[in-house]
């Protein structure tokens, strides 16, 4: 059974004379576990998508489904729980808390979510670990390079067991090594915790990690193809 569904889904902004159609009629489904790369020339929508997905923006028209939930319907504060629980993000520009330390931003989500001190401390300092910054966790962000920045960002959106992890770009600023690191951390996620991974990216080392790629242009899917290794399972 899908865990998204997206029906019928257009973004149109409006914010100068011409329009802008950003996505025109996108309908997909993507099963739980999945490990799926949603590619495409820059401008072609993928942001969009991940944005409308993830509750961040509303569909100009069509519907959202998220593990059942018709997110295009919800009230803001029913969406910004549905947010906390369910959804990790992973955004281009980090969006770390700067006053916070590196273990405090990863640690954030999953006090606001009401879990066990303990269990909060030990998975953020695993994660930090596990991405290669287990000697910066007391840093703040304005004392990390930007790919130390983005390796926190990506602890933070997989410390609160997110159902969904929707990641932009999200090896952008990261060399060989710290790519694999995070694409096998995140592949053992998938595997161990079940989380659904979504990525927009043009890196080609994710897309030959993924089991499916979804390619836009001019906001529409042009291909969607699966490994052989993905459709024997």
């Amino acid at each position: 059974m899908a865990i998204i569904q997206l029906s019928n889904i257009s973004k149109t902004y409006q914010e100068t004379k011409v329009p802008v159609h950003a996505l025109n009629g996108i309908s997909l489904e993507i099963e739980k576990e999945e490990f799926t790369a949603i590619v495409g020339p820059s401008g072609c929508g993928k942001t969009t998508l991940l944005n409308l997905i993830g509750g961040l923006d509303h569909p100009s028209s069509g519907r959202v489904v998220l593990d059942g939930t018709d997110i295009t319907r919800l009230k803001d504060s029913r969406l910004i729980d549905f947010r906390l629980h369910k959804i990790g993000f992973v955004f281009q520009a980090y969006n770390l808390i700067p006053v916070l330390t590196a273990l405090e931003n990863v640690s954030f989500i999953m006090q606001l979510q009401g879990r066990p001190e303990k269990e909060i401390r030990e998975r953020a300092r695993r994660l930090l670990e596990h991405v290669g910054l287990g000697d910066r966790m007391h840093n703040r962000p304005n004392e990390l390079s930007g790919g130390q920045q983005q390796r926190v960002a990506v602890a933070r959106a997989l410390a609160s067991r997110p159902v969904f992890v929707l990641a932009d770009e999200p090896t952008a600023n990261l060399d060989s090594s710290a790519t694999a690191r995070l694409l096998d951390m995140m592949a053992q996620l998938n595997r161990e915790e079940g989380m659904t991974f979504l990525f927009s990216t043009h890196d080609h080392r994710v897309i030959e990690r993924a089991r499916r790629v979804i390619t836009l242009e001019d906001g529409k899917v042009v291909s969607d193809t699966k490994s052989l290794q993905y459709e024997a399972r």
